[in-house]
């Protein structure tokens, strides 16, 4: 349950960070908002899930998923550029946070 925990709290990262951008330095008020919603939600799972998981797996596997969420996010819909590069590094990230999953271990 605590690695659920880390998952969905990375995925609310994702959503973080792509508010942040969209707020446009908080001077729109709605993405301001959806902001700090989904950084409560997401520092508020991670906090629940550390009371089981090690710190240093579940941190990289939660900036993991933020981040590799976020750049996808970005050259979905967001216009970022795409390049081949950039796919590996994201799948690199992606095989990296599964490995850190799988040798967290719960206390």
């Amino acid at each position: 349950m605590a690695w659920l925990l880390v998952v969905v709290a990375g995925l609310l990262e994702t959503g973080f960070a792509v508010c942040l951008k969209l707020s446009h330095g908080f001077t729109r008020l709605w993405p301001t908002i959806a902001f700090a919603c989904f950084a409560l939600g997401s520092f508020g799972l991670l906090t629940l899930s550390l009371r089981k998981l090690d710190v240093g797996p579940a941190y990289a596997v939660w900036t993991g998923i933020g981040a590799a969420g976020t750049a996808i996010y970005g050259m979905v819909f967001l216009g970022d550029l795409v390049s081949t590069l950039k796919l590996v590094s994201i799948a690199l990230v992606i095989v990296g946070v599964i490995g850190l999953q799988l040798s967290g271990s719960a206390h």
